[in-house]
């Protein structure tokens, strides 16, 4: 990318638009195979490089990537902007704040079949990719079990990552990557490592008209991701996901329920990448100028009964 066509403000952030696609790192493509083809109803397809596991859900080519590693755990999340010129107003904004940035490689841009992209570290280690001009297919997609992702403009779904501090993360989250908050939630400090009665907070952020595309917990990961969630047109078509997750004795990690925030009515399942799927329907989507961010005083109006996933 040449730096010569690009004018802008760099204290304007980054107009990120949705989040793209993610890559997942796994010593097991065989179990991906089954719990995204099985289980949650994506489609596996052809991709550039035959070692990879890509996995469709809409007209994109490929939302979700999986590739050979030691590690079983997301590799990265990707996050579209609308252009090139976007792109290259990114390099210098990322740049103008501290943040050293890795161009996309010719190779690497094929693989991902999008036209340029660039990747960065957040302060907390999780890795980021900005790209733009990703390809999409022709052919209708027909999912196993005839639903429907809610995707569009709202992007894959939403993501939950791991940080250290939430503080620091509120402020380079939404003051250099231009992200919105949309709600928060506050835990005792405790239950995060922190000192006895001080707060944690869980914050949620949007750049569309999703709720949050973008959430955070104060508290280590080892699989870089606390949870992502892909959202269906239909409350059957959660049940019958439901009913998927029995038959073929995936984790459960909650029950069904309804999120007090985003409205959702979800439940969550692990995925062999360590960190879990939540499979919903409902999703509030909202105007950021209309919008007024507050505090939720619980996780959910009902059921979401994370126990199920520690028992034995």
């Amino acid at each position: 990318m040449t730096q010569q066509t690009a004018t802008h403000n760099v204290g304007a952030g980054i107009d990120i638009r949705s989040m793209g696609y993610v890559r997942v790192e796994s010593t097991d493509l065989d179990a991906w195979r089954t719990f995204a083809g099985k289980v949650l109803g994506l489609v596996e397809v052809k991709g550039p490089n035959p070692d990879n596991l890509y996995l469709r859900m809409d007209d994109v080519s490929a939302r979700i990537v999986v590739e050979p590693s030691e590690h079983d755990r997301l590799g990265c999340a990707g996050w579209e902007v609308a252009d090139r010129r976007a792109l290259l107003a990114a390099v210098d904004h990322l740049k103008h704040h501290g943040v050293d940035v890795v161009e996309g490689s010719a190779e690497e841009c094929a693989e991902r079949r999008v036209e340029g992209f660039i990747r960065f570290s957040d302060p907390f280690d999780n890795v980021w990719e900005l790209f733009c001009g990703i390809t999409y297919e022709s052919r209708p997609l027909v999912t196993p079990y005839a639903q429907t992702f809610v995707t569009g403009e709202q992007g894959l779904g939403h993501i939950v990552l791991p940080v250290t501090d939430d503080e620091a993360a509120l402020a380079f989250y939404t003051d250099v990557l231009g992200f919105r908050l949309r709600d928060s939630m506050r835990m005792p400090g405790e239950f995060v490592g922190k000192e006895p009665g001080s707060t944690a907070w869980l914050r949620f952020l949007g750049c569309n008209p999703r709720h949050h595309s973008l959430a955070f917990l104060p508290m280590p990961n080892p699989a870089r991701c606390v949870h992502i969630m892909m959202e269906v047109a239909k409350l059957d078509d959660v049940g019958r996901a439901l009913e998927r997750v029995r038959r073929y004795k995936a984790p459960l990690s909650a029950t069904l329920g309804r999120h007090m925030n985003d409205q959702m009515v979800s439940f969550y399942v692990k995925s062999p990448g360590g960190f879990d799927v939540e499979y919903g329907t409902e999703g509030l989507t909202v105007e950021d100028e209309k919008w007024v961010a507050r505090e939720s005083t619980a996780v959910s109006y009902w059921g979401h009964d994370f126990s199920v996933g520690h028992q034995a």
